[in-house]
């Protein structure tokens, strides 16, 4: 522990302060507004990670990135939902469950997969436990890739997903 502070003082603090331009903070909330005339709510399944991918999500919580104020929140309920997040390969285990969450979200939905695991499987690839990434199982409109991917790639995700044509019902943000 000595060695990390006195790392500190030496060197100082190496990350710089996150904050939203005012002009992104300002196109987010106008263009959820459009959209949806409240926030976005979002669901996030694990279908089977190592929990990489929640760690950023969890990250993405904190307050540096005011969720709240960009007008994105989480629900436990898939019923309340517009996004699905998923992470991970989809186990079989999870399978059926993946389905019905999918199946209990109300139009326009949308599925953004998150991580390599979600892509392709990643590194768990497709075996007799895993069946790959989420796009064997459910619809999934905007891979985020990496492993995990960051926070900033995650908010990136979502307004791609959100931004898209799908659900064309809806006024689409300019």
């Amino acid at each position: 522990m000595a060695n990390i502070l006195n790392e500190i003082l030496r060197h100082g603090v190496r990350s710089e302060p996150f904050s939203w331009p005012q002009a992104d903070l300002e196109t987010w909330q106008q263009a959820l507004w459009q959209r949806f005339g409240r926030a976005l709510v979002i669901r996030h399944v694990d279908a089977g990670s190592c929990n990489g991918c929640e760690l950023e999500i969890h990250a993405l919580n904190a307050p540096q990135y005011n969720l709240t104020g960009l007008g994105l929140h989480f629900s436990a309920s898939p019923r309340h939902a517009d996004l699905l997040l998923v992470t991970g390969p989809v186990s079989r285990h999870m399978e059926e469950a993946l389905r019905r969450t999918y199946a209990a979200l109300p139009e326009p939905r949308w599925v953004v997969a998150v991580g390599d695991c979600g892509r392709d499987g990643g590194v768990f690839g497709k075996s007799y436990a895993c069946l790959g990434g989420v796009s064997q199982v459910i619809p999934v409109d905007v891979v985020v890739a990496g492993c995990p991917p960051t926070p900033l790639q995650l908010l990136a995700g979502i307004w791609r997903a959100v931004t898209s044509a799908k659900g064309s019902t809806l006024p689409r943000p300019e």
